[in-house]
């Protein structure tokens, strides 16, 4: 058997429609908008709106660590465009998320396992669903043998992204998988090598509910994504690897998993 794991795949639409090739099936771990690109002004949501000039300072803001000016000033960029298009700043940024995901789940291979990252909104997902995509979120499914659990979503943070949720609901989800032989995440455990980002040069948020499911279950393998360029791609809990499968709209490249 060999999987094809792809996260963050934030916009890669090309990329995403290839991830499978050579594989049985894919299994995506979210964040597949592209809000805001930190390495290009030009692409996402936020440039979309207000240009590469305003993104390029409100990416320095945010890498900065000073979130509330950034919003402060992003405030003001989306009166201006309420403005200027007549619509609500909610009806603007759903335009632009949906047309994303028209375009992601159209080149999303089947069959595939998917579950969300912390910018996605899964209400919309239903929308765009093909029949060989199975969505899991706190939910235990068996690939090949064994038995994967998938976790969504982040935790709340000064980001603010739309699919955080507090420690208490994300270690539920967690605790509803049981023993699984693959744990699949959107977000690692809380090891600082695996949330620590070296090119943000700040640690990104990891779950400590996950960590300890983990050094009590002992799974063979926990997969995640969501820390773009960590100071550790692997580590060893026990006897189970977590691996950091990449950042997909950077690398364009799936991670293999085969038994």
């Amino acid at each position: 058997m060999r999987l094809h794991v792809v996260s963050d795949v934030h916009g890669s639409v090309d990329a995403l429609s290839h991830a499978a090739d050579g594989a049985d099936a894919l299994v995506c771990l979210g964040d597949l908008v592209l809000y805001l690109d930190y390495a290009d002004a030009s692409q996402g949501i936020f440039a979309d709106l207000f240009g590469a000039e305003s993104t390029a300072r409100f990416v320095a803001l945010r890498t900065a660590g000073r979130f509330e000016e950034a919003r402060a000033w992003a405030s003001g960029l989306w009166d201006d465009a309420i403005a200027r298009e007549g619509r609500s700043r909610a009806e603007l940024h759903e335009e632009r998320v949906r047309a994303q995901y028209s375009e992601l789940f159209a080149a999303m291979p089947e069959p595939a396992y998917l579950t969300y990252g912390n910018v996605d909104i899964p209400a919309y997902w239903p929308d765009y669903l093909r029949p060989g995509h199975t969505v899991l979120d706190g939910e235990v499914t068996e690939i090949g043998g064994l038995r994967f659990g998938f976790v969504g979503g982040g935790l709340v943070s000064p980001m603010r992204t739309p699919y955080e949720l507090d420690e208490e609901t994300f270690a539920a989800k967690v605790a509803a998988l049981g023993e699984v032989d693959v744990l699949c995440a959107h977000i690692p455990p809380a090891l600082p090598e695996l949330t620590y980002d070296v090119v943000a040069r700040r640690f990104e948020y990891g779950s400590s509910a996950i960590l300890e499911h983990v050094r009590e279950t002992q799974p063979r393998v926990v997969l995640f994504g969501h820390v773009h360029q960590p100071l550790a791609t692997r580590a060893r809990i026990g006897r189970t690897e977590c691996i950091n499968v990449g950042h997909f709209r950077g690398s364009q490249r799936p991670f293999a998993l085969r038994w």
